[in-house]
């Protein structure tokens, strides 16, 4: 970052914390020592963009990033990103579907350089919007999560997971097959986000279908019966209706889960017994991006040592580096052939069988 910059950034820091009174200096003084801007779901953030013309940023000196993640995850890997290049980082955040139908909205005209978050599968559908880039570390990269094509580069790991409330279900007559959740017993008691808006919903969505020998508007048409019209806001939400008794039992993602038992929530996790998916998320480089060069060299980071370190050690994920060892295990988990190909080519059909069933 240029001197003249950081000298500035400095100065305001100062006169900021010493002026500091509510929310509004807090705001903006976070705005400046982060550098990146969480928004809203309903536009691009400008925040950080006010920022950067403040400080006179150039273009070659920015960043657009359309994520899925908590900030929770995007934050400390964005902050510590913007730290080592000078890069100034913008985000919009939201649900994995929505930004991806955003990205294909501005096509040929980009605001977005990198989008990140969200299972895989869903980038393959939507890969003509994405430009091939080959990162740095490939060579270190588990083989069983390498785009055939460099449309994307994989992240973490993520399994699909059952969870139940310890007040009100026992392990042994919570689910512990896919195929128990179309059970009546269950009916209206489970929590599952709508796979329109969430990845991880889709993503096991998709692991039901190619698990269940059933045909799929069948096991569809059960499935959205069992849910009798409950469908949350998103997978976050899923731990959040289990762990208070709203719902019994739900579907959410192995980080999700573990994350929440570890803050204290009265919750239990299962792998399904049939076998799960662990399907990865990844990051992928925009077709158009305006700040193509500073794009490549995130994607680099995100699976650069201290990041994957990082997602092991704070953030109950799963490493995507066959060379890192493994921090979190699941010592029931059975791990099922996913077919990703097909998951890709039949999204939208099943997206569109979700929505004429749940309505």
């Amino acid at each position: 970052m240029d001197n003249a910059i950081r000298s500035e950034k400095r100065i305001w820091r100062k006169q900021a914390a010493r002026a500091m009174k509510g929310m509004a200096l807090l705001f903006l003084l976070s705005a400046v020592l982060y550098g990146c801007s969480k928004t809203g779901k309903g536009g691009a953030g400008t925040a950080a963009g006010q920022q950067a013309e403040v400080y006179g940023v150039s273009e070659d000196k920015k960043l657009i990033v359309y994520t899925s993640h908590k900030e929770e995850v995007y934050g400390p890997i964005i902050r510590e990103f913007e730290e080592r290049t000078g890069i100034w980082v913008e985000v919009r955040d939201g649900g994995s579907t929505e930004l991806l139908e955003a990205i294909a909205g501005e096509a040929g005209q980009q605001t977005c350089d990198i989008m990140f978050g969200g299972g895989v599968e869903s980038y393959d559908a939507y890969r003509e919007y994405f430009e091939p880039y080959r990162c740095k570390l490939i060579d270190k990269l588990d083989d069983r999560y390498l785009s055939p094509d460099d449309r994307w580069t994989a992240f973490t790991e993520l399994p699909i997971v059952f969870i139940y409330n310890n007040k009100l279900v026992s392990g042994e007559t919570a689910p512990h097959s896919w195929k128990d959740f179309l059970d009546d017993e269950w009916r209206g008691k489970i929590a599952f986000a709508a796979p329109g808006k969430s990845g991880t919903s889709y993503t096991a969505l998709a692991t039901m279908i190619l698990v269940l020998d059933m045909d799929e508007r069948e096991l569809m048409e059960d499935f959205v019966y069992a849910l009798d019209g409950n469908v949350s806001a998103g997978s976050g939400e899923v731990v959040d209706e289990v762990s208070t008794g709203i719902r019994l039992v739900g579907i959410t993602l192995e980080e999700t889960a573990k994350k929440r038992i570890a803050k204290g929530a009265d919750i239990s996790m299962i792998y399904p017994e049939e076998g799960t998916s662990t399907v990865p998320d990844g990051c992928a480089l925009v077709k158009g991006a305006p700040h193509e060069d500073n794009a490549k060299l995130f994607i680099d980071f995100t699976v650069s040592d201290d990041v994957q370190n990082l997602i092991m050690d704070q953030f109950c994920r799963r490493t995507v580096r066959k060379d890192l060892q493994m921090k979190t295990a699941g010592e029931d988990m059975k791990i099922m052939d996913f077919d990703l190909k097909w998951a890709s080519a039949h999204q939208d059909e099943i997206l569109e069988l979700w929505s004429e069933l749940i309505r």
